[in-house]
C-alpha cells in the first residue's frame, strides 16, 4: 500500500515569516549624477581635440632632437646640393610676409587669451595666481626681442662690404653695396621658440574635460553631505573657490577649446616654415645657432626656471591632470579596485562613461556592505 509522502517543505510557510530578532539599517547613499548624453556635434568636436592633442603633444625631447638633427643635417646637405625652387624659396611668399616675419605677433595671439582663460579656471579666479603664469609670456617675450636684436647688431657690426669703400651696413646698402655679416637665423629662432612656447602652453588643456566630472561628482558631495568623494582634488576649495570654478569653466571652455585648435595650426604651420627656412635661407651655422639659442632658452625657462617656481601651466588651487593613473605604483604593487579603475575602457584618451558609472555604482555597493558588516 503506498504511503502518503510528505512535502518537501514542511515549514516553509514558517520559515519564510521568520523575521530576526533584531533589525539592521544603514543610511544608502544616493547614486552619483550622470554626464548629460553627448551631442554629435559634441563628439565630433571631441574627435577634432584628440586629432590636435596627437599632433601637437609629441615628446618634447623627441622634437628637439629632430629640430637639432634637421637644422645640421638637412642645412648642411641643402648647403652642398641645392633644393629646387618654389614657392617657399621666395621670401616674397604669403606665408612668409604675413605670418613668419610676425611670428611672436601669432604665437601670442592665441596663447595670450588661452593662458588667461585657462588659469583663471584653475586658479579658480585669483588674480595674483593668473598674473603669476602671465609672467611665463613675459618672461618668454624679452627672450625673443633681446636675441631677435642681438643677431640684427651682430649682422650688422661683424660684417664687410663689397666694394670695400664702407664700413658700416646702411651706409653700403646705401651706396648700392652688398653687406656680408654673419646673418644668425632669426627665423629659425622665432620658428622654433615659438613651437616650444606653444606646446608648453597648450599643456594646460590636458585632463581639461575631466574638471567637467569633478564639479558634478563635487557639487552632488557638497549638497548630499557625501563623504565618498573625500579623496576629490576640490574637497579643499570654499564655496565660493568652487562656484568660481563652476562658473568660469562652464563659461571658457568653448573658447579654450577653440584656441587649442589655433594653436595646434599654427603650431604646424611654424613646422612647415622651419623646413623652408632650413631648405632655402641662410648656411648651416648660422639656421643651427639659432636653432640651439632657442631650444636653450626653451629649456632654462620651462624644465628648469618655472619647474622650481612652481608656476608651470595647469599649476593653481586643485589638480586635474592624470588623476586616473597612478604611475608611482608599480604594476605588480597595484591594489585589485586601482587596477579596475584603471581598465576603464577609454574613447580618444576620455574613459566611457558608461563603463565608468558601473564601476562607480560597484564602488558603492562595497561601501555599503561594509557599512553592514560593521554594524552586523
Amino acid at each position: 500500500m503506498a504511503t502518503r509522502r510528505r512535502p518537501l517543505h514542511q515549514n516553509a510557510g514558517s520559515r519564510l515569516n521568520f523575521r530576526p530578532q533584531e533589525s539592521y539599517s544603514f543610511e544608502a547613499k544616493g547614486r552619483k549624477p550622470l554626464p548629460e548624453p553627448s551631442s554629435i556635434c559634441n563628439v565630433l568636436l571631441m574627435m577634432v581635440l584628440h586629432v590636435c592633442r596627437k599632433t601637437l603633444f609629441v615628446d618634447t625631447s623627441i622634437k628637439v632632437a629632430v629640430y637639432g638633427g634637421c637644422l645640421f643635417l638637412l642645412s648642411l646637405i641643402a648647403d652642398i646640393l641645392p633644393f629646387p625652387r618654389s614657392y617657399f624659396s621666395s621670401s616674397a611668399n604669403v606665408f612668409n610676409v604675413y605670418f613668419v616675419k610676425l611670428g611672436w605677433g601669432w604665437t601670442l595671439l592665441v596663447a595670450f587669451p588661452f593662458l588667461i582663460l585657462t588659469s583663471y579656471t584653475y586658479c579658480c579666479g585669483k588674480r595674483e595666481l593668473v598674473l603669476k603664469h602671465l609672467m611665463r609670456l613675459g618672461i618668454s617675450t624679452c627672450c625673443w626681442f633681446f636675441w631677435v636684436n642681438t643677431f640684427s647688431y651682430i649682422e650688422s657690426n661683424y660684417g664687410r662690404c663689397n666694394p670695400k669703400k664702407h664700413s658700416s651696413k646702411s651706409v653700403c646698402l646705401g651706396a648700392g653695396g652688398s653687406w656680408y655679416g654673419f646673418d644668425l637665423s632669426g627665423h629659425a629662432f622665432i620658428l622654433i621658440y615659438s613651437n616650444l612656447v606653444l606646446i608648453e602652453e597648450a599643456r594646460a588643456i590636458i585632463g581639461w574635460e575631466g574638471i567637467r566630472d569633478l564639479i558634478r561628482n563635487e557639487e552632488h558631495a557638497r549638497s548630499n553631505s557625501d563623504a565618498s568623494v573625500s579623496n576629490s582634488p576640490l574637497r579643499l576649495l570654499t564655496e565660493v573657490e568652487f562656484l568660481r570654478l563652476k562658473e568660469s569653466y562652464q563659461k571658457f571652455t568653448p573658447y579654450i577649446r577653440s584656441l587649442f585648435i589655433g594653436m595646434t595650426t599654427l603650431s604646424v604651420l611654424w613646422d612647415i616654415m622651419l623646413v623652408s627656412t632650413i631648405l632655402y635661407y641662410h648656411i648651416m651655422i648660422e639656421k643651427f645657432i639659432s636653432g640651439a639659442i632657442a631650444i636653450l632658452m626653451w629649456f632654462v625657462t620651462y624644465r628648469y626656471l618655472y619647474a622650481l617656481m612652481r608656476n608651470l601651466p595647469g599649476e593653481g588651487l586643485f589638480k586635474y591632470r592624470d588623476l586616473n593613473i597612478n604611475r608611482s605604483v608599480p604594476l605588480n604593487k597595484r591594489s585589485s579596485s586601482t587596477s579596475v579603475k584603471n581598465d576603464i575602457p577609454r574613447f580618444m584618451g576620455m574613459p566611457l562613461y558608461a563603463a565608468r558609472n558601473v564601476e562607480e555604482e560597484s564602488q558603492q555597493n562595497e561601501d555599503q556592505s561594509s557599512a553592514v558588516k560593521t554594524q552586523l
